[in-house]
């Protein structure tokens, strides 16, 4: 909880207020970018919302330039939604941002400290992934994010 606030509370220390995603559109992003296109039903799926709230998320996303929507690169009859260069931008812009927030929460931790967090913060939200049956496609182990 308090890592949530402190990112909610920090947000644009540093960074211009217009670049920041809201946190919809960062996991949409998140997801799209690690999955490849997808339809309203897949991200359904994935995330355990209804159409409608998928809607109106997708739908600001693409307002905002940062999802388009192509037809089923597999041929199939849904459109999917795929993630714009402008999306990408964003979203490396907001990653930087959130990494910056956590070295300055943890600048006098020693690395391995750094390290152990890591692996328990990722162990702890593979459980809960595990136990709601919708784990998060993430980079191979030796591709460890930033």
């Amino acid at each position: 909880m308090l890592l949530s606030r402190y990112m909610h509370l920090h947000k644009g220390k540093g960074r211009h207020a217009g670049s920041l995603l809201d946190r919809s559109a960062y996991i949409l992003l998140s997801r799209i970018r690690m999955q490849g296109p997808m339809s309203i039903g897949q991200l359904g799926d994935a995330f355990g919302l209804d159409a409608s709230t998928l809607n109106r998320q997708t739908a600001a996303a693409m307002r905002a330039g940062l999802v388009e929507r192509i037809p089923d690169p597999d041929g199939g009859v849904a459109r999917k939604f795929r993630i714009t260069e402008e999306g990408e931008r964003r979203l490396d812009e907001e990653r930087t941002g959130l990494v910056a927030s956590l070295d300055r929460i943890m600048t006098d931790w020693p690395e391995q400290d750094i390290a152990a967090f890591a692996d328990l913060l990722r162990r702890f939200n593979s459980d809960i992934e595990r136990l709601h049956g919708m784990p998060w496609p993430r980079p191979g182990a030796a591709e460890r994010p930033a």
